[in-house]
């Protein structure tokens, strides 16, 4: 390889660094942020009386809108567990979107649903509905069948029939806790211009399920799911904690979101051409609000936990993560006007540029910065001090922040109340910088790439069902 070669990959190497420097001091900013917001967080929330909260006139009316597709082996403990929740006047709205297993039918059986009349509120397209269904059993459960359109055209056949002034975005998979709808509903609560509010995703996986609501939290048994536990707690204590905190958020997971139904509905509702619609409405949000002199507030909100299922195989996990990639280019690319333009405030001056250079394009950097790095050491063309520096910066610094996402966990609101539950997280989070995070890159840099060729679907996501009590499932 001659001399220029060489300068090339010895500058790449540089720039590989830099980067690994830049995001993890991103991250660590955010950490930072969200310690300091937890803390206030937590003092805030001890003045508050729930149950005043739950009981009171002013606690808006809401409506769960649920899409499912093929979710027959959850659909009935989530569905228990929306029932349950306290709050004094919700709805819940199952979209079955053309689902080809016996969601349907378990829904129907288990809640004596019949055909009913529901009147629409918007108008947004969808897919053709086939049928309108309301429990006998619990009046405010409805159910809506439909020809599949994918999720966001399920979204937007909910938002259509919604007939309260905010709606909550879910999966069909999700177990919401018992209060987290009046948590999540404080921000609508205590500012007038709050338009949408995020929750938290945590594991569902090997935690005990009784009646609708998880009695017993656990780690998961695969070693892929327990570090999918931490890839989750950094992610929305540490990353999504802090770009709130700065008034930059970016992202509400499609698992679990309250949103102001006239804003959406004003917006355009879901855009049904992409596969990461609950960021692309979040972005959109941003957007169309800024652009219409609309005063605004998105906020994340720590506790009100909604429990989901995750990929127990290498090849389901890999499709998660192309689909996640792929939405967050079309998302990115969609509204890159955004970038770097003080109009959009901290959101595109900020949340913005972070995503599009560091995350976005960050697979291909990472792993090609792992190719050159390592060919460089193999040719001896790289001094020692700078490989301590890159794996310093690459691996060290990584395994510290996840290291300060299970410390924020356990300072905040201590899930797992286990002692060789947080040994085990903390180990994982050393090891999975050894492996794990290198597969995570490739995933990602495999959703570019199928991006760029212009592959479309979700892809299948097998569920496996929830871990139910002995008693449940007797």
């Amino acid at each position: 390889m001659s001399e220029i070669a060489w300068s090339v990959i010895l500058v790449f190497n540089w720039i590989v660094l830099f980067y690994f420097l830049a995001l993890h001091t991103v991250y660590l900013g955010a950490s930072l942020i969200a310690f300091k917001a937890l803390k206030t967080y937590a003092l805030r929330m001890k003045s508050l009386d729930l149950s005043d909260l739950i009981t009171t006139a002013y606690a808006p009316p809401i409506t769960l809108i649920a899409p499912a597709f093929n979710e027959e082996a959850t659909c009935v403990e989530s569905v228990r567990s929306l029932l349950t929740l306290e709050y004094p006047n919700f709805d819940i709205v199952v979209v079955n979107d053309g689902s080809s297993d016996g969601t349907l039918d378990r829904l129907i059986d288990e809640f004596n649903l019949k055909p009913a009349r529901r009147f629409a509120t918007a108008e947004l397209e969808s897919a053709e509905i086939r049928e309108v269904f309301r429990s006998r059993r619990h009046p405010n459960l409805w159910v809506i069948d439909k020809e599949n359109g994918g999720k966001a055209d399920a979204l937007n056949a909910g938002l259509k029939y919604c007939q309260t002034p905010l709606f909550c975005a879910m999966d069909a998979d999700s177990v919401l806790e018992p209060q987290a709808l009046i948590r999540i509903v404080r921000p609508f609560l205590e500012d007038g211009t709050t338009i949408a509010a995020g929750g938290v995703l945590r594991i569902a996986n090997g935690c005990v399920i009784d009646k609708g609501r998880v009695v017993d939290v656990r780690l998961p048994q695969t070693l892929l799911a327990r570090l999918q536990v931490l890839e989750y707690l950094r992610a929305f204590l540490s990353g999504r904690m802090g770009w709130a905190a700065i008034d930059a958020t970016l992202v509400i997971s499609g698992a679990f979101g309250i949103f102001r139904r006239n804003i959406v509905v004003d917006a355009g509702g879901y855009a049904t051409d992409t596969v990461g619609e609950d960021m692309e409405l979040v972005v959109r949000l941003h957007r169309y609000c800024r652009e219409n002199d609309i005063p605004y507030h998105i906020h994340f909100v720590p506790d009100p936990v909604a429990w989901t299922e995750c990929p127990e195989s290498l090849s389901i996990l890999s499709r998660q993560r192309d689909r996640w990639q792929r939405g967050l280019i079309q998302s990115l690319t969609r509204h890159r006007v955004m970038l770097f333009r003080p109009r959009y405030g901290r959101a595109g001056m900020i949340a913005f540029p972070y995503f599009f250079f560091l995350e976005m394009l960050g697979p291909v950097i990472e792993l090609l910065g792992y190719v050159s790095f390592t060919a460089s050491i193999i040719a001896g063309r790289i001094e020692w001090p700078f490989v301590m520096a890159f794996l310093s910066v690459a691996i060290v610094l990584g395994a510290a922040l996840s290291l300060a996402a299970v410390v924020l966990e356990e300072l905040s609101f201590r899930r797992y109340p286990r002692a060789w539950d947080l040994v085990q997280l903390f180990i994982l989070a050393i090891v999975e910088n050894f492996g794990y995070r290198q597969l995570s890159a490739w995933w990602r840099l495999k959703g570019t790439i199928s991006e760029l060729r212009g592959v479309e679907g979700w892809g299948h996501m097998q569920r496996k069902g929830f871990n139910v009590s002995d008693r449940e499932a007797a």
